[in-house]
């Protein structure tokens, strides 16, 4: 198979052959890319399968960041080979890529997930209906529990959260960030009938999260596992639970239950455990100081729909260098900052400049439909979204496929021969 000539990348990726043990090793390869914007780390390494080792094993499925399958870390950072580009990193550097942390490998990128469903499986991670009902519930979007659990229900479950969080490798017993992010979804749905079961099984893990943040930073999907942790831990400190027996449906399928993981760690440590101490300190705290640090959580960790930021703009770049009658694709990198938290966030906008006003229209290149990049083709002079079909005129308008609405429009404006985007 021919390959486009572009500017040649260098690769290093971890390569295990199981029939052989071993520490395994990284192999060195070099591509040329022809166009980074567009090129994804999984597009890199099919080419590197077809074109240079058809042994090379990695894992992957939808390729529009909706399965999780492809889940490594890439350059030191966990993340999904489809969502990220070969732009995202600087000419000059290697690309390294190597499989998640904390599973086992089976073969070079591709790692057992099995233990990650077990952990899902010892928080109820399935919905059991309080009462018998022959139509379906009605919840509005606009709802109190549906905005409280906001983008937590978009959860894929790749595996990232869990690779990066440094707990998951100290403690065995912890469920990890991403089957507590599904309690807590669970938990504040008033249909479910679980939720003392859920919450007991929930709080035997939550009480080891260390407020890192890792999970929150390098989730695909933008969700913070973190902050469903610290509302489980809210919700034990607004009503003192009572340790009752799960029911005996919920135990079958529930895994090892919250009393062998806290022997489990009792056996390590022979203190009294954190989990154990903390939740004799929630039962014995007083009102006032229950509502007071519900409070902070609630304030620092409350969503979106709860607690707007404050919109900042950033610079795009110069006026002169986005062509007339062309639309160009802009990779903005900034800090966002949510309660004592910032980290960096790099997303690519498209901006075109009409020959008439209003000059410029700034687009962002989230797809309205499943929210997979929108990328600009010179030749059909359309925005496309190859995942699925879906296609936008240049004024953003839908002209194929199932996307519901036209692009997002982002607010814009011009300050001393700047173009500057208001992100919010």
């Amino acid at each position: 198979m021919s390959t486009a000539q572009g500017n040649k990348r260098k690769f290093e990726v971890y390569r295990y052959d199981p029939t052989q043990g071993g520490e395994g090793h990284f192999d060195r390869f070099e591509l040329p890319v022809q166009d980074e914007t567009c090129t994804t780390i999984l597009d890199v390494l099919i080419r590197l399968q077809k074109e240079q080792d058809p042994t090379l094993a990695f894992r992957y499925a939808c390729r529009i960041n909706m399965c999780g399958s492809c889940g490594m870390v890439i350059n030191g950072r966990e993340g999904l080979a489809c969502k990220t580009n070969v732009s995202d990193f600087p000419g000059d550097q290697t690309i390294t890529l190597r499989p998640l942390n904390h599973f086992p490998v089976v073969k070079d990128l591709v790692v057992d997930m099995g233990p990650f469903f077990q952990s899902y499986e010892s928080c109820l991670p399935f919905f059991d209906p309080k009462e018998p009902r022959q139509e379906p519930a009605i919840i509005r979007p606009d709802s109190e529990e549906r905005q409280t659990i906001g983008l937590a229900t978009e959860c894929i479950a790749c595996g990232c959260c869990v690779s990066s969080c440094t707990m998951v490798n100290c403690h065995p017993s912890y469920a990890g960030p991403a089957p507590l992010n599904r309690a807590f979804t669970l938990l504040m749905d008033s249909r479910d009938g679980l939720y003392e079961q859920r919450l007991e099984r929930a709080l035997a893990s939550c009480y080891h999260c260390r407020t890192e943040f890792n999970c929150t930073e390098v989730c695909p999907k933008e969700i913070s596992c973190t902050r469903a942790i610290k509302h489980i831990q809210r919700l034990a400190m607004k009503d003192p639970f009572r340790r009752r027996e799960p029911a005996p449906d919920a135990a079958s399928q529930a895994g090892p239950a919250p009393a062998a993981a806290e022997a489990a760690d009792s056996a390590a440590d022979p203190e009294m455990s954190r989990r154990r101490f903390l939740t004799g300190l929630t039962v014995g705290i007083g009102a006032t100081s229950t509502l007071l640090v519900g409070g902070v959580l609630a304030s620092t960790f409350a969503g979106p729909a709860l607690r707007r930021k404050p919109p900042h703009w950033i610079r795009v770049g110069g006026v002169d260098a986005f062509p007339v009658g062309e639309v160009s694709t802009v990779r903005l990198t900034y800090a966002e900052t949510n309660g004592f938290y910032t980290q960096d966030l790099v997303k690519p906008i498209l901006v075109w400049r009409q020959p008439q006003a209003p000059e410029f229209v700034a687009y962002s290149s989230t797809c309205t439909h499943l929210g997979c990049t929108v990328r600009w083709d010179a030749n059909q002079r359309l925005f496309l979204c190859t995942c699925h079909g879906g296609a936008f005129n240049r004024d953003g308008s839908v002209k194929s496929g199932p996307p519901p609405r036209p692009l997002d429009r982002l607010a814009l404006r011009i300050d001393n021969g700047n173009l500057l985007v208001k992100m919010v």
